[in-house]
């Protein structure tokens, strides 16, 4: 059936932000489905709203749009473009909600639009709890006991005919098992009801009975519009039922199913997406065995692709999403060439001759007073993959691909010691550290039965655990590395043991075991990833390490003729144009999406400049491992000893470190150090753009001191302290208030604002332990001061030119990543402006900078009014803001960048002066409060998001108020408002009351701040504190009369008294701000839309002189100018 030839123009919804449960997966799956259209010829309308994706970029798509993705918004973009489809499966939860809604609203008829890949039926039959129910009675597939509840009153009835507890809570209709959760007992089962009934928007939830202990599995299916089926890819959860597969480890192919479980899984899989209905592409169907009499049970499905069909999808190198669109358009698998293998057609299922594993990692440690818990409610960040010839080695490169510290599974560390009976308990409990728990637990002599008998993980998974402690327990018998036997050697490295594991247990370092292991040709040998387990010949470029023994060719007679290369790869190592990129590893708070879009754009940048680009990284989420994306792939951990393999056997030109945030610049001094040992000369590879020596001076507090000394640039006043007793030393020295932090923590981690000596005494003591080798820095705080971010350009020729000049809305203090900033600037004055740019290029200049660099500073008027400048920090590498500004100016800084670290000019470039934005762009943070039950919304210097959004406009208060809809935290319009700020904030907040009661709003406040507020004639409504009576304002709030919350509060006790205030607002989603800057453009945000009529652009139409765009070049090798479109 060839494609379709009745439609020409197909809308794709992306997935917004990056959120947990709903990751930058998507951007991969809409990439992928942007690129297989556009070949086929379509014309493709891409909406979304996050700038730090690759689809986003202007040539992914005919027409882009960064833009709020909510129905009425993607109505205006329908009315004018005029799409012929929508293919509503590539943008997770969200573009499957927003595509039912059209449906339903009756605008996709309106405009003659047609659902392709799935239609609403079909989603609403999986997607509708009870709809689906039915559905599997009808195929005669078993699925948990359970009710369906719209209220709580239903949820009540049903809740007692699944009369045992625990209980699980499901909403429909949402992500990552968003609102759910296990109830224990009568309390929580309220609790969690009353929370996923407000989390569907659709207010139902379904109620199970508990299945814990079970068996998860999950399968990736496929069907056709000929009903063909195809099984992709089983995966298997380590974690037994209970935890949410987004925060199991899981492990593919499913490794416990016996030969009948899997053909039966299979059978109900091809059974469920017939009855579903899901016409064409992929699906996710995830399954329960129990692992007493091998009963199963169906869970869920997905009728789109999904978390798991990105990890299906790099574990078997089959790219799902790219099938799907293509039989979305009428297609047949078998008329659909396999790309790995250019022969087999799709219909051929993925065989694989490895085991990957992918382990979740998690960030509870930002958002004190929430639970480590895991449960059916997603709270991982992100995700490492690893592959490898058996479960032990690819779980432990997995481990160690995490990037927390670990090298391994266990034998990097002096281990804990925990009571025999918390150990029972850490074992029951499902937690991110429980797998580590389990090996305590056989190290204190505990056997495989008993560890399942508290953790139901199965049992076959704990005898592959095993070996990896019985061999660490063999390895801790030897003295020193002279003695280790090299086949025992050979068999740790087999077994995924890193280097600075074997030298932890022999107390020596990493760099000598490589040593000794480079000495006995104890080599890594690198296999394919080719989807057919070498059935067919295949030139994919995507690989993977392992551990193999020599292997000869002999004659008849047993003689030796050669030795067999084992290396999958055909190297070419007389290729001196190789450029190696270091990846950014697994998501997470502080280091996202953004730097691997800039490690996609720096891989564009160098292919078509003739370069042959290689990606090594470790995040099956994202586009960089994408097969296509460069020209070879190395699925590996970003370690030192990893990276280090790969450089040795490729031997690269040179190597990329400043677009994968912290990874790669924590091993580019390593690195450096290693290449230019005496031994490794021979391989001439350097690192490229900014030296490593200067990345590391300018994050050496002392040093960096001094440059800023010697330019006469000032700084906040600051110290750093080694003891207790010099804290509290240089901080009365620098003066109260404070900002403190370590020294050696990212993202903002343990900072936080002290006002007095009190506050720092239980910082020092409670958050950071101080020591000689540990200091704190301890900085002045500059209050109400504006914060300033400033990405810019340097090339060989000492010339600068700034990418982007930001402002913060949100004070300085607030953590940049987690505040929202304009583009351009629009309070600061002509001089401030004048001195950040002069500051900026002397910098940029003094630390040697090739490539990007980012700098912040903070404005703060003195007592006469005047701005004063200070700097904050200088980064010389990309930032999180690079795509941001990309999109906001149409000038690609990333690849840009890498043209300057390949030695170009800005001149060549013809990039010579500060680009200007057509219109006022704000980038706006996502927060994952509703997550983390008991964390406080409160921003401060510690950065929490997880993603971002746009919103562009010409006027700031529109931008502003688009950005706040993308984020969904839509400013209302009418209402009541809520007030309540600290005595110091209580002068800022008198043309803030002002203006809302002008715009129609009526205010509530608490006594004191509804005292201050009438001294100014300001009619203001007094309401209760929780304390003093009821009814009060949280019952206002949960009652939904309050549509706005402004709560400002400062010092450790006001931020703990009004916590439940912030903890209301958010239950019942009441937007809530919580500094007065952010307040401010709220209401500038709330009169544009009282005001003015919300617009939408496409970027092709926003910057109609685009200088670069960046498509993969193995999309298509031609020029990627932008067309006349």
């Amino acid at each position: 059936m060839p494609r379709r030839k009745d439609i020409r123009r197909i809308l794709i919804l992306g997935s917004g932000p990056i959120v947990i449960g709903q990751a930058c997966e998507f951007d991969y799956s809409g990439t992928q489905a942007c690129k297989a259209l556009r070949s086929e010829g379509f014309e493709v309308i891409l909406v979304n709203s996050n700038p730090a994706s690759i689809m986003t970029d202007p040539e992914t798509a005919n027409r882009t749009y960064v833009e709020p993705l909510t129905a009425s918004v993607v109505e205006q973009i329908i009315e004018i473009e005029r799409p012929d489809a929508l293919l509503p499966t590539m943008g997770g939860q969200t573009a499957l909600n927003i595509s039912v809604e059209l449906a339903e609203s009756g605008i996709l008829e309106k405009y003659n639009i047609e659902l392709i890949g799935a239609d609403l039926n079909a989603i609403k039959k999986a997607e509708d709890r009870n709809l689906f129910k039915i559905a599997m009675k009808n195929i005669g597939v078993d699925v948990c006991p359970s009710g369906i509840a719209s209220n709580l009153q239903e949820a009540e009835i049903v809740g007692n005919e699944i009369s045992s507890f625990p209980k699980i809570i499901r909403p429909a209709f949402t992500l990552g098992g968003s609102g759910g959760g296990i109830a224990y007992n009568q309390d929580e089962f309220l609790e969690l009801c009353k929370t996923g009934l407000d989390a569907s928007p659709v207010s139902q939830i379904l109620i199970e009975k508990s299945l814990l202990g079970w068996k998860e599995f999950e399968l990736e299916v496929m069907r056709d519009l000929s009903d063909n089926v195809v099984i992709i890819c089983s995966i298997e959860n380590v974690d037994p039922m209970g935890v949410h597969t987004g925060d199991s480890i899981t492990v593919a192919p499913a490794q416990t199913l016996t030969d009948r479980e899997y053909q039966r899984l299979r059978d109900y899989s091809i059974s469920i997406i017939r009855e579903i209905g899901v016409a064409t592409g992929g699906s996710n169907i995830q399954f329960a065995i129990n692992p007493n009499n091998g009963e199963i049970i169906v869970i869920e499905m997905n009728p789109r692709v999904s978390r798991s069909s990105a990890l299906a999808s790099k574990a078997t190198g089959f790219p799902i999403a790219k099938i799907a669109a293509l039989l979305a358009v009428g297609y047949r698998l078998d008329e659909i060439i396999n790309d790995i293998t250019g022969k087999t057609p799709a219909c051929f299922e993925p065989s694989i001759d490895y085991v990957v594993t992918k382990i979740p990692r998690f960030a509870f440690e930002k958002f004190s007073g929430s639970s480590s818990i895991l449960t059916t409610s997603m709270k991982s960040v992100g995700e490492a993959m690893a592959i490898g010839r058996c479960f032990e080695e690819s779980f432990q490169k997995a481990i160690r691909s995490l990037e927390t510290g670990l090298s391994g599974w266990g034998c990097d560390r002096v281990d804990q010691n925990v009571s025999s009976i918390e150990l029972e308990r850490l074992l029951r409990t499902p937690s991110p550290e429980r797998i580590m728990h389990v090996r305590l637990a056989m190290k204190n002599g505990r056997s495989d039965n008993e560890i399942f008998s508290f953790s139901k993980i199965d049992p076959w998974f704990l005898s592959k655990l095993r070996n990896i402690v019985e061999a660490e327990d063999q390895l801790l018998n030897y003295e020193n590395i002279t003695q280790l036997e090299p086949n025992f050697f050979f068999k740790l490295k087999q077994l995924g043991f890193s280097d600075r594991q074997i030298a932890f247990a022999l107390n020596t370092d990493e760099l000598t075991i490589r040593a000794r292991r480079t000495h006995l040709k104890i080599l890594p040998v690198y296999k394919t990833v080719d989807t057919c387990a070498s059935e067919f010949s295949s030139n994919t470029p995507y690989h993977y390490s392992t551990y193999e023994r020599p292997a000869f060719r002999i004659d008849n007679d047993g003689n030796i003729i050669n030795n067999i290369n084992l290396n999958e790869i055909k190297n070419d190592n007389k290729n001196k144009n190789k450029i190696l990129i270091l990846g950014g590893g697994p998501n997470r708070i502080g280091q996202g999406i953004e730097f691997d879009y800039c490690c996609c754009h720096a891989s564009y940048q160098a292919q078509e400049d003739d370069f042959t680009t290689i990606m090594i990284n470790s995040n099956p989420e994202t586009v960089s491992t994408d097969y296509d994306t460069s020209d070879i792939l190395y699925f590996e951990p970003l370690t030192l000893e990893d990276v280090l393999n790969v450089i040795e056997f490729e031997e690269p030109y040179g190597i990329v470190v400043q677009f994968g945030g912290q990874t790669p610049l924590k091993l580019s001094l390593p690195i450096v150090n290693w290449l230019e040992k005496s031994e490794n000369s021979k391989l001439r590879t350097k690192v490229l753009g900014t030296s490593p020596i200067s990345i590391d001076l300018a994050e050496d507090r002392e040093q960096f001191d001094k440059v800023l000394r010697r330019l006469d640039i000032r700084q906040p006043k600051n110290g750093l302290a080694r003891t207790f007793e010099e804290s509290l030393s240089v901080a009365n020295k620098v003066g109260y208030p404070l900002v403190v932090r370590p020294s050696y923590v990212l993202g903002g981690r343990a900072m936080e604002i002290v006002y007095e000596q009190d506050e720092l005494e239980r910082y020092i003591k409670e958050a950071v332990n101080v020591e000689p080798d540990h200091p704190i820095l301890i900085d002045q705080y500059l209050e109400n001061a504006i914060e300033v971010d400033v990405d810019a350009l340097c090339d060989v020729s000492k010339n600068v030119v700034i990418g982007g000049l930001m402002e913060h809305i949100e004070p300085a203090g607030i953590h940049s990543g987690d505040s929202a900033c304009c583009l351009p600037s629009i309070t600061l004055s002509v001089e401030s402006i004048k001195t950040i740019k002069h500051w900026t290029k002397s910098l940029a200049i003094e630390l040697d900078v090739v490539g990007l660099i980012n700098l912040q500073f903070a404005v703060k008027r003195d007592d006469e009014g005047n701005e004063i400048v200070y700097i904050i920090e200088a980064n010389p590498r990309a930032s999180r803001t690079v795509p941001f500004v990309s999109k906001a100016t149409g000038v690609p800084l990333a690849k840009i960048a890498t043209q300057l670290l390949l030695g170009k000019t800005l001149k060549d470039i013809g990039l010579n002066q500060e680009p200007i934005p057509p219109l006022q762009a704000i980038k706006e943070a996502v927060m994952p409060f509703k997550r983390f039950p008991g964390s406080d919304s409160l921003l401060g210097p510690e950065m929490r998001s997880t993603g971002e959004v746009m919103g562009s406009a010409k006027t700031f208060g529109m931008a502003y108020a688009k950005s706040e809809l993308a984020a969904g935290e839509g400013l209302p319009t009418s209402g009541f408002v809520f007030l309540s700020t600290h005595d110091r904030d209580k002068p800022a907040l008198i043309p803030v009351a002002k203006k809302l009661i002008e715009l129609g709003f009526s205010v509530l406040a608490t006594s004191g701040t509804s005292k201050y507020l009438e001294k100014f004639d300001l009619n203001v409504e007094r309401v209760l504190k929780v304390h003093e009576g009821r009814p009060n304002i949280e019952d206002m709030i949960r009652s939904g009369k309050v549509q706005l919350v402004i709560n400002t509060p400062i010092g450790r006790q006001a931020i703990y008294d009004d916590k439940y205030l912030r903890k209301a607002a958010l239950d019942y989603s009441v937007p809530t701000l919580t500094t007065l800057k952010g307040a401010s453009a709220a209401v500038k945000g709330i009169e544009a839309l009282q005001n003015q009529l919300l617009s939408v652009s496409a970027l092709q139409d926003i910057h109609s002189c685009l200088l670069y765009t960046s498509p993969s070049p193995r999309d298509k090798r031609q020029s990627r100018m932008p067309s006349s479109a």
